[in-house]
């Protein structure tokens, strides 16, 4: 007789069941909902901890669409690979300030020939013309640096220092969701929190002066493997 062998889905399914017995009814303080979150059965890695933010904009009309970055206070916990776009006189400073590689038409070149191996690109605004050939490369893996993502910069070092240190650029998708990192599940409640905070506050900030109504709808936070956990919107935004 073959020997049974446990079925490795076994464990994952148990800690889902859990998980989602556990899961508070009902929307939460951030406070409490990142404590609630926290207190899930984790899987042996360092989950990460997502937000989605539901809008009340038409993603259809280009003056409502939501783009941008932002540098979070606790950072994100990981490191991301940022190469830069400048003139010769600024490739030290990139270099310095975190940048893997630096430069103009040699670095074009070279991600011509297939090299990828990099989560961030940023530009000076006179490098825009030297990489522009790349857009049918880079903008389908949302690589091209772009004004209103804040990835094209006359300070060029600066950028590419934030962006090194876990900067998050966001933007909606489709159905009017933002969806972003905040951190990593191993950070304390209160750097968890003051991402949550920060990342809610600049988008309420951006909000399109188009938008008529409840602008932010709906809030919710997870972990990778873990159920959402809805979140109270800031009274300072309920319309």
């Amino acid at each position: 007789m073959a020997k049974q062998t446990k079925d490795p889905l076994a464990k994952l399914h148990k800690r889902h069941r859990e998980n989602t017995r556990s899961r508070p009814e009902g929307v939460m303080s951030m406070a409490s909902a990142v404590s609630a979150l926290k207190k899930f059965k984790a899987p042996k890695f360092d989950q990460t901890v997502d937000i989605v933010i539901h809008l009340g904009i038409d993603p259809k009309q280009a003056d409502q669409s939501i783009r941008g970055s932002v540098a979070l206070p606790s950072g994100l916990g990981k490191s991301k690979r940022v190469v830069a776009f400048c003139s010769a006189d600024k490739v030290q400073a990139a270099l310095a300030a975190g940048a893997i590689k630096a430069g103009g038409e040699d670095l074009v070149a070279e991600i011509e020939k297939g090299w990828m191996d990099f989560d961030v690109a940023v530009a000076s605004p006179d490098m825009m013309r030297v990489i522009s050939k790349l857009g049918r490369v880079l903008g389908p893996k949302g690589l091209m640096p772009s004004p209103k993502a804040g990835t094209v910069t006359p300070q060029v070092a600066e950028a590419v220092k934030e962006y090194a240190a876990g900067k998050v650029e966001y933007r909606n998708d489709k159905s009017g969701n933002v969806h972003a990192p905040i951190g990593k599940m191993s950070f304390s409640e209160g750097a968890l929190l003051a991402n949550l905070e920060h990342f809610v506050r600049t988008i309420e900030g951006v909000r399109p002066s188009t938008v008529k109504g409840a602008y932010i709808k709906k809030i919710a936070i997870s972990g990778t493997m873990t159920p959402s956990i809805l979140v109270e919107i800031p009274q300072r935004v309920v319309e």
